[in-house]
């Protein structure tokens, strides 16, 4: 026997959102609670937010109200050009959209309801390996990280690449349960469904699903060996299909394959969104901030104060956990399952955790969302599992040592910002010690006072990543570069853009590379007017820009350049031709935007004849040109 066994008296034909008949009385309607209480945490006043990220907003009214945009991802129902993404997650958008209307709900609600999936998922996979106590301990932690409810109330496609990803996870402890290929497979299908919502980054947890099946698979090494070659088949098949549906349409008949410079969908892929992000070669990119770069690298990145407050609260605790659980099943049969869900989760949080620490390429805080699963994964097992061998000291000390730990870091973290909460920091330190200190002597204490002690300890590690949390769900968020914690008390969501909560609006103003465009009432008007006689009511230069036209006046605005407005679409000659033909009604703004070294100059061009050819007026003070005069 190991200190630390799986639980192999699961009930193997449970659905992942229910419990046994074999289970305690609590575990139903403690599911129900948390799943209840996490729908409320996600979806309570959503709406504040607005369109949330315009850019995907935007896209998902294109595609509301055109088929082929839904299926490309397409910026404008006139489909002149996609997002920079490959496009799942804006199909739950644009299908909802279709449903509901255009509206911040109908498009930030599906995004809620995965986290409550993920979160059901979750538990689900946890719970057949380690029991429904370790379950919902994981489930808890994942709903009360911060960057998950930052993503889980906002429109990224990281939320249904989180979801997708748990799914194949429950997939595959599935599968090591009698070595079936049919789960397997089904782990690698939602992988590589997680890929047409953020491409590579979906293959990140591949190395560790394959990993624990490897070793821990009931069969003999040839049949693991060839179930592994299935599942890549499957994963390969179901993200391979769209890029080669895309591949063979005529692109003459398709829009332009956005952040590439050759309209192709396989140098988005495997550049500007793939290897480009680990190098830093990304063609087009515009840099990351003031200095160009996109912060610091090394192992201590996830703790640095960008991305320290959406993931790092219980981060220490998991790599604890981990190391702690892999050590105490040393000795543990090859195919025990505890260790093997060690390794999903371990192997998951490992690979995802170096890539962002050492990636040189275009890295933003919210990306912390798909290390959530992991950590969750990882103390809800080694908590539970330790806990029930409290007896044993070593078990018991490091328990009471990832407690100590898990204050300590909440404590540094809320230090950085101690004109909120002030004495949050100081009273989860000290009650966490207590915690850690009583838990190290839980084995003698008394049944009343243990339980007392588990409950004080599991609020304790839980309070600090759970005020951050409920901060984060408390603020609005919008722009391109949202992050978590409470209100910066300025007007906008931390790391946001303007804040825009629909159509229309008083004043008005730009956008720009990241910051989204708010029409006015006027400029609104303007755009509607003879709408229905052009192909876009106007274009101006990048996305952002393009979003909140587009959002405010209901009418296709091309998004010249792209997001970053270095893409080669369109040309200044294929410009030309569309104002000859009357297509473009209104170019706005003057097209200064971010430029980096690299990419296309075509929006520069684009923008110094319209400004050179056409007379501007101004209108809630927005340039304004007129190409139909």
């Amino acid at each position: 026997m190991t200190l630390l066994a799986s639980r192999d008296e699961a009930d193997r034909t449970d659905s992942p959102a229910r419990g046994t008949a074999a289970d305690p009385r609590w575990v139903r309607p403690a599911l129900a609670a948390l799943l209840l209480a996490t729908a409320v945490l996600y979806l309570w006043n959503l709406g504040e937010s607005g369109w949330a990220n315009a850019f995907y907003s935007a896209a998902a009214q294109a595609g509301s109200l055109s088929w082929k945009a839904l299926f490309f991802g397409s910026s404008d129902a006139a489909n002149a050009i996609t997002v920079d993404k490959t496009p799942a997650a804006l199909w739950v958008m644009s299908l909802s959209a279709r449903l509901f209307g255009v509206n911040a709900w109908s498009i930030l609600v599906p995004q809620a309801l995965m986290g409550v999936g993920s979160v059901a998922l979750l538990y689900a996979a946890v719970r057949r390996t380690s029991g429904p106590a370790a379950g919902l301990l994981a489930g808890a932690v994942l709903a009360l990280t911060p960057a998950a409810a930052l993503m889980f109330r906002f429109n990224n496609p990281d939320a249904l690449l989180v979801l997708l990803l748990v799914a194949g996870a429950y997939c595959v402890v599935r599968a090591l349960e009698d070595a079936s290929p049919r789960w397997l497979a089904l782990a690698g299908v939602a992988v590589g469904f997680g890929f047409l919502a953020k491409m590579l980054q979906a293959f990140l947890v591949l190395p560790a699903f394959a990993l624990a099946y490897l070793i821990a698979a009931p069969t003999s090494i040839g049949k693991r060996l060839l179930h592994l070659l299935g599942a890549w088949g499957a994963t390969l098949l179901s993200a391979g299909w769209y890029l080669a549906v895309v591949a063979l349409w005529p692109a003459a008949d398709r829009p332009y394959i956005g952040g590439s410079q050759e309209n192709s969908l396989w140098e988005l892929v495997f550049g500007y969104n793939g290897f480009g992000r680990i190098t830093g070669d990304e063609v087009g990119s515009v840099g990351g901030g003031g200095n160009g770069g996109w912060g610091g690298t090394g192992w201590d990145r996830l703790f640095g104060t960008e991305m320290a407050g959406g993931i790092a609260w219980l981060l220490p605790a998991a790599v604890l956990a981990l190391g702690a659980g892999l050590w105490f099943t040393r000795r543990a049969p090859r195919t025990d399952r505890g260790r093997a869900a060690l390794i999903v989760w371990g192997g998951w949080f490992l690979v995802t955790a170096v890539v962002f620490s050492y990636m040189g390429g275009i890295i933003h805080a919210y990306y912390m969302i798909a290390l959530g699963p992991a950590i969750a994964g990882l103390v809800g097992i080694a908590g539970t599992q330790l806990w029930r061998a409290r007896g044993n000291p070593a078990a018991a000390g490091t328990l009471s040592t990832g407690i100590a730990l898990t204050a300590l870091t909440a404590y540094l973290l809320l230090s950085r910002q101690s004109d909120w909460l002030p004495g949050l920091a100081a009273a989860i330190l000290v009650a966490g010690l207590l915690c850690a200190f009583l838990i190290f002597f839980a084995a003698r204490l008394p049944d009343a006072a243990r339980r007392l002690v588990a409950i004080g300890a599991l609020v304790t590690v839980l309070a600090g990543t759970g005020a951050y949390t409920v901060a984060t769900a408390a603020t609005p968020h919008s722009g391109a570069l949202p992050s978590a914690g409470p209100d910066t008390g300025r007007g906008m969501g931390p790391g946001g853009g303007i804040m825009i909560g629909g159509p229309g609006g008083q004043g008005g103003r730009g956008g720009g590379l990241l910051g989204t465009s708010l029409p006015g009432d006027s400029l609104v008007a303007l755009l509607r007017k003879d709408s229905e006689k052009y192909t876009w009511a106007a274009a101006t230069v990048g996305s952002n820009n393009a979003a909140g036209y587009q959002l405010g006046s209901g009418n296709p605005v091309l998004a010249v350049g792209g997001f970053n407005g270095t893409d080669p679409a369109p040309t200044l000659e294929q410009f030309q031709e569309y104002v000859r033909n009357g297509q473009i009604h209104y170019f706005l703004g003057d097209g200064m935007m971010m430029r980096g070294e690299t990419g296309s100059d075509a929006a520069e061009r684009i923008a110094e004849w319209v400004s050179e050819t056409y007379s501007p007026t101004t209108v809630d003070g927005v340039t304004v040109y007129d190409l139909s005069r």
